[in-house]
C-alpha cells in the first residue's frame, strides 16, 4: 500500500553546500508524492547554505536544526532522524538530483520491508551523466542476510527509504561505520533491505563529496595499516555484538569472525580463511568478481584483515 503522502519524513544534512544545494531542495519540492517534513540539519556552515535554507524554510514542511558546533555528517543524520516525526523517512544529500518519481517509487515498493533503496545514475559536478549507474560499479542486490554486509555493503543511504522503527533499532549511531551503512546492517537483521532495480537518483560525484562512488582518487589521508587493521577489529566487534541472538548461524560466523580478527596465530588465520571459502558467496555478494577473484579474496584473509 503507498503511504500517504503525510507519511515520509525527508531528513538532509548540509555543511558548506551553497553551490549544488538549490538545485537538490527543488527536487525534493517537485516529488510527485510530497513529504510531509523536510528537517534539515546544518552543521556549521560558513558559506550561504543558512541563508539559502532560511529562504526556502518559508514553507512549513521545513524544519531547521543548527548544530552549535562541527559534529560531522553520522551525527547530524542521526540527530535528524531522531527529530522525524513520519512513520516513513528518506535521507537526503546536499547536492544530489532526485527524479521526480523517486519517492512515490519507493514507497510503492516497501510493503512490507523494513527498508527500500534503489539504484543512481553517476553524474559530473555540473549535473552531466557519466554514463555510469552505481549497479555498474558493485551488484545491487536485497540484503536479507547480515552476513551480506560481513566486510562491505552497496546500499546507499541517498537512495533509502525506511521506517522509523528502523532508526529506534539502530541508535545509538556508531562513529565506526557510515550511518546508512548501519541502517543497512540493522534491516538487513531484520527482514533486510529491499532494492528496486531502477534509477531515481543522480549522485553527484565532485572533490567536495563527503562520500563519493570512489571512481577517482581521494586527496583525502589514507590510514596506516595499523589503523586499518584496528578499524577492521572494531567494527566486526561491532557486528557481533549487534546481530539478534536468534539469527544463530550468523551470530555464530560472527563471532568466529570478531575471534579471529583480534588473533594472528597460524589457527586463527586458518579458521577466517575457511570461514570466508564457506561463505564468499554471501560475504562478496555486492562486488563484481569471477570466482577465481572469489577465491583469491579468501586467501589474501589468511594473510591480511584490512582488505
Amino acid at each position: 500500500m503507498l503511504p500517504h503522502q503525510t507519511d515520509i519524513s525527508v531528513v538532509m544534512a548540509t555543511f558548506n553546500g551553497e553551490r549544488y544545494l538549490r538545485q537538490q531542495l527543488d527536487s525534493i519540492l517537485l516529488q510527485t508524492v510530497s513529504p510531509k517534513e523536510i528537517i534539515i540539519v546544518d552543521d556549521g556552515s560558513t558559506d550561504t547554505t543558512l541563508a539559502i535554507l532560511k529562504e526556502y524554510a518559508t514553507d512549513d514542511r521545513f524544519r531547521l536544526l543548527v548544530n552549535d558546533y562541527n559534529v560531522g555528517y553520522i551525527r547530524s543524520f542521526e540527530k535528524g532522524m531522531l527529530q522525524a516525526t513520519c512513520p516513513y523517512i528518506a535521507l537526503s544529500d546536499q547536492d544530489d538530483i532526485w527524479l521526480p518519481h523517486k519517492l512515490e517509487t519507493l514507497a510503492s515498493n516497501i510493503e512490507d520491508h523494513i527498508a527500500v533503496y534503489s539504484d543512481s545514475m553517476l553524474v559530473d559536478k555540473n549535473g552531466m551523466s557519466l554514463n555510469k549507474k552505481m549497479s555498474d560499479l558493485k551488484n545491487q542486490l536485497t540484503y536479507n542476510n547480515c552476513l551480506m554486509y560481513t566486510i562491505g555493503a552497496w546500499a546507499p543511504g541517498h537512495a533509502m527509504l525506511f521506517r522509523k522503527a528502523l532508526v529506534d533499532q539502530c541508535k545509538p549511531f556508531p562513529a565506526l561505520v557510515t550511518h546508512d551503512f548501519w541502517l543497512g546492517f540493522v534491516a538487513s537483521c531484520n527482514g533486510g533491505i529491499f532494492y528496486v532495480n531502477e534509477v531515481l537518483v543522480h549522485y553527484r560525484q565532485h572533490a567536495s563529496n563527503a562520500i563519493g562512488a570512489n571512481t577517482q582518487q581521494s586527496k583525502k589521508q589514507k590510514p596506516t595499516r595499523a589503523e586499518k587493521i584496528l578499524t577492521a577489529q572494531r567494527r566486526m566487534q561491532l557486528l557481533y555484538e549487534k546481530c539478534p541472538e536468534g539469527l544463530t548461524e550468523q551470530k555464530e560466523v560472527l563471532r568466529l569472525l570478531s575471534e579471529t580478527y583480534q588473533r594472528s596465530d597460524l589457527k586463527s588465520r586458518w579458521k577466517r580463511m575457511i570461514c570466508f571459502f564457506r561463505y564468499r558467496n554471501i560475504f562478496l555478494a555486492y562486488k563484481k568478481k569471477s570466482v577465481l577473484m572469489q577465491i583469491l579474496f579468501c586467501v589474501k584473509m589468511f594473510f591480511k584483515i584490512d582488505a
